[in-house]
């Protein structure tokens, strides 16, 4: 949905105390979150931005509290 908010990896990372690394990893397979990729060229290093959705984000760390 677009109106739907959107969290950045350092957003979810500060609510749930893990690392950037760590929120990174366990999103990015996952369906449905928004990637952009820039790659890297000779004057500027490539960097890949990331936005998860609310919905997603609740769903997949419902899966990781019941894994515990």
């Amino acid at each position: 949905m677009v109106t739907e908010k959107h969290f950045k990896p350092k957003e979810l990372a500060e609510l749930w105390g893990f690392s950037t690394d760590t929120i990174r990893a366990w999103f990015d397979l996952e369906p449905g979150i928004l990637i952009e990729h820039r790659p890297e060229t000779m004057h500027k290093r490539g960097y890949k931005s990331m936005r998860i959705p609310e919905s997603i984000a609740r769903r997949v760390y419902e899966s990781r509290l019941q894994k515990s």
